[in-house]
Formats: C-alpha cells, structure tokens, sequence
C-alpha cells in the first residue's frame, strides 16, 4: 500500500474522534461549504495546512457537498531546502499541489531593514493580499486557512493583554476588498495536539515558518513570541484546569451582554455602559 494510503487511513481510524469528526463538525456547525463552492485550500508547509489538505481529500470524495478544491501553495521566497520539502511532502501525501511566486521576503526584508520594525504584520498582510488575488485568478469564491482551535484561543489572550479588546478568529468571514470572496477556518475544533500526535504517528516532518528575517523559526518555533508566550500561558494554567481550554473557547460564544463595559456592533459603532444601562432594567 502506497505510504499516502496510510496516512489517509489514519486520519478516519486511529484520529477519527480527535480530527476528521471535529473537522466535519465544524463543516456543519459553521455553514462553511455549500454546493457549487470553489474553495482554494492554502498549504502553507506546515503541518496544519498539509493536514487540511487531506482532510478536504477525505471530505471531496465521501461529504455530501458538490464542490471542487484547488489545493494551492505560495512561495514566498523559501530557501531551496524548505521549498523542496514542500514538494516532497505534496508527492508523499498525494496532494496535486500548485505552487505560484510571489516577492513577500524580499519585499518585507527591505521594508524591515528601511523602518527597522516589526516584520510579521507586513508579511502578513502581503500574504493574505497574494492569496485573495490568486483565488479570484482561479476562479474560486472561498479560501481555507488552516488555523486551529488553539489559534483561536491565542488570539483571544492576545487581543486582550496587548490590544485592549475581545475578539478572536471567526470560523468564517467575508472578505472587504475582494467582493464574492469568503475565508474559511475548517479546523476551528481541531485542537493542535492532536494534529502533533497525528504528524508524529505518520512520521512526517514538516516545514515551520521558514522567514528569512526569524532564523530560528525555520527550525523551532519563535520562541520570543507573544503567541507563544500565550500558548505557555495556557499550558500553565491547564496544570491546574484541564479543563480552562473548552472554557476559553466555550466563553467566546458566551458573551454576557449585560456585564460588559462596552461593545462594538457589527457595523463598528462604539456602544459604552452608560449608554445602555436604562435598558438593563429588569
């Protein structure tokens, strides 16, 4: 049996609680895909992305929705080593890959060097640019990220210790400046341990980060990180709750409305607790 059969076989069987049914959950729950969508799954390299791809292999060939998926990667000037490591994993999991150019590291490296500033948010954005730019090349109304649970709660801690409010990922959301396209997160549920523990059962190694302007990201996460100093966080308050994971997340959609000091709606007015307080009258 060819090695990719394994690995498909493993996501149904030995890791069918842990990711395909929280893949598929979050499919449902979220509305993310509905008949006739082209989606572009995004591979970065990593090992969320690369297990995205399979999941939607899996879910093309027994879900019940008609759709097609371009499984699609940006080369954003990897070095040759983690470049060819993308490709070899592609041919590995069986994956018909398409791998377009694009200048982001040279462009954020002298941007970075000019300014001396943070590089990260830069690429970032630069990236989510390419991608959107190319999904609307391709045809296709949805892109799918593979950002996970802990993601979202990451996100959350982070918005709130270093940007002073509350939000975090949303499973899905309409893009501003590219009209008829939407971004999906189709491993919302997937907690990040489980997709480690998958990747190690399977033997597979996968890229990191690889920027250029972070070198030990190439090999180990950035430990200098705000991210991850949120990840260690979480880590050290689960010693004492296990459980202070599901109630993170749990929480983000358990919003008290009346015990808020304030809250943005959704078309961005700023509403304080004074202004709403007569309308807490029981």
């Amino acid at each position: 049996m060819e090695e990719y059969k394994d690995i498909e076989k493993s996501i149904i069987t030995t890791y069918r609680k842990e990711i395909w049914s929280k893949f598929a959950k979050g499919i449902i729950e979220y509305d993310m895909i509905q008949d006739g969508d082209s989606i572009m799954v995004c591979v970065s390299g990593g090992k969320d992305s690369f297990l995205m791809a399979k999941l939607f292999q899996e879910l093309a060939r027994h879900g019940k929705h008609n759709f097609t998926v371009r499984y699609v990667s940006m080369n954003p000037g990897y070095n040759k080593v983690n470049l060819e490591k993308i490709k070899y994993n592609a041919e590995l999991m069986n994956i018909p890959l398409e791998i377009f150019e694009s200048d982001i590291f040279e462009v954020v490296k002298r941007e970075d060097d000019a300014h001396n500033g943070s590089p990260c948010y830069l690429c970032a954005r630069m990236r989510r640019g390419y991608l959107y730019s190319k999904a609307q090349e391709l045809g296709c109304n949805k892109i799918a990220l593979a950002h996970h649970f802990n993601d979202v709660l990451e996100t959350a801690l982070l918005s709130m210790f270093y940007g002073s409010e509350i939000k975090t990922m949303v499973p899905k959301i309409h893009s501003e400046n590219f009209k008829g396209l939407d971004l999906i997160r189709p491993l919302y549920l997937i907690k990040e341990k489980d997709i480690i523990n998958w990747k190690k059962h399977n033997n597979l190694e996968f890229i990191n980060c690889a920027c250029p302007l972070l070198e030990q990201c190439t090999v180990t996460d950035n430990n200098t990180s705000k991210r991850k100093e949120m990840k260690d966080l979480i880590s050290k308050l689960k010693e004492t709750n296990p459980n202070i994971e599901e109630h993170l997340f749990k929480s983000l959609g358990n919003v008290n409305m009346s015990c808020i000091l304030g809250y943005r709606d959704i078309k961005g007015v700023k509403h304080d607790f004074v202004d709403f307080y007569d309308d807490l009258k029981r």
